[in-house]
């Protein structure tokens, strides 16, 4: 097939890598363009280039003039992951087999920016890829393909993102086949089951240490790489100490069930600290301006002390 692959961030690399590696034909890279006061190139313009395929990256991808110059390409596929832009029906048009996308989760669970991320979150057993026939609709399409994959309790989304990412390959590629071969079975999404995962935000890494230790655990999976589970310490009348965490485990039964929400229990030679069921037990964090550290190397640097209280 003649294809046009679009997509921007580093999820649709492994993809696109696979594509050029096929029977197929990669007729072009589309990518958003570079943004903000630093732009930098993003990670499928680096691809492109390393493969010398042909690179576009235009401001929209809906406007009147990207559409013709999509047609003129004459694809007969797009192939969509990590792009940045929702297509609308004029851009699908263009190819006959119209557009798939690859998505980082088990749809119709996990519509939007972050599905690896709230899979984490929320403390799932198992997520997946699924590639959909695109429609109107944000990840609302029929399903084409399916690949359910466990999520290790102890991995952080961004381990677990990449783990996805090398596996989308190979299921956007069955469907192609699929596809060309006229033996696709699309699979009407159940949209009871729909649920949303819009992109994380700062604010989402506070951490509430009333949460039970399992929910605070995940929380610090899921932020990592970005934007990261953070806690204060007040030391004193001065500013409080940024903590960003960056590994933790789960201590339960608490050795002091009763001990109020964020007190250090132990300060030596772990870091154990109370919540809202059971206790979190710091592995490894970040003090602001420092660098990553274990809670042995933090402890016998800061002297923190048992019955402090972490958060605001």
């Amino acid at each position: 097939m003649r294809l046009v692959m679009l997509g921007t961030g580093p999820f649709a690399v492994p993809t696109l890598r696979q594509l050029v590696a096929s029977s197929h034909q990669v007729l072009r890279v589309v990518t958003r363009p570079p943004r903000g006061r630093r732009p930098e190139a993003p990670p499928m313009q680096v691809a492109a280039e390393q493969l010398a395929l042909p690179l576009w990256q235009p401001e929209t991808v809906n406007s009147e003039e990207a559409v013709a110059e999509l047609q003129s390409l004459k694809p007969d596929l797009l192939v969509v992951c990590d792009y940045g832009e929702i297509l609308k029906p004029a851009a699908l048009a263009v190819a006959p087999h119209g557009g798939i996308n690859l998505h980082g989760s088990l749809l119709p669970k996990y519509r939007g920016a972050a599905p690896v991320q709230w899979a984490v979150l929320n403390g799932d057993a198992e997520t997946g890829n699924t590639v959909i026939q695109m429609t109107a609709g944000l990840d609302a399409g029929p399903c084409l393909g399916i690949d359910v994959l466990p999520i290790d309790p102890d991995e952080s989304a961004g381990t677990l993102e990449a783990r996805l990412a090398a596996r989308g390959g190979d299921l956007v590629l069955q469907v192609i086949d699929a596809l060309a071969a006229g033996t696709a079975m699309p699979i009407k999404q159940d949209r009871q089951q729909a649920s949303k995962a819009p992109r994380l935000e700062k604010e989402h890494g506070a951490i509430d240490w009333s949460r039970d230790a399992q929910a605070i655990k995940n929380q610090v999976r899921a932020l990592d790489p970005w934007p990261r589970a953070y806690t204060s310490w007040q030391r004193g009348a001065g500013e409080p100490l940024r903590l960003i965490l960056h590994r933790t485990s789960v201590v339960s039964p608490s050795p002091d069930p009763a001990a109020a929400p964020g007190m250090v229990l132990e300060a030596g030679p772990r870091l154990l600290v109370a919540t809202g069921a059971g206790a979190l037990e710091i592995l490894a964090l970040q003090p602001a301006g420092k660098r990553v550290m274990d809670a042995a190397e933090f402890l016998r640097g800061y002297q923190l002390p048992v019955g402090a209280r972490l958060g605001t």
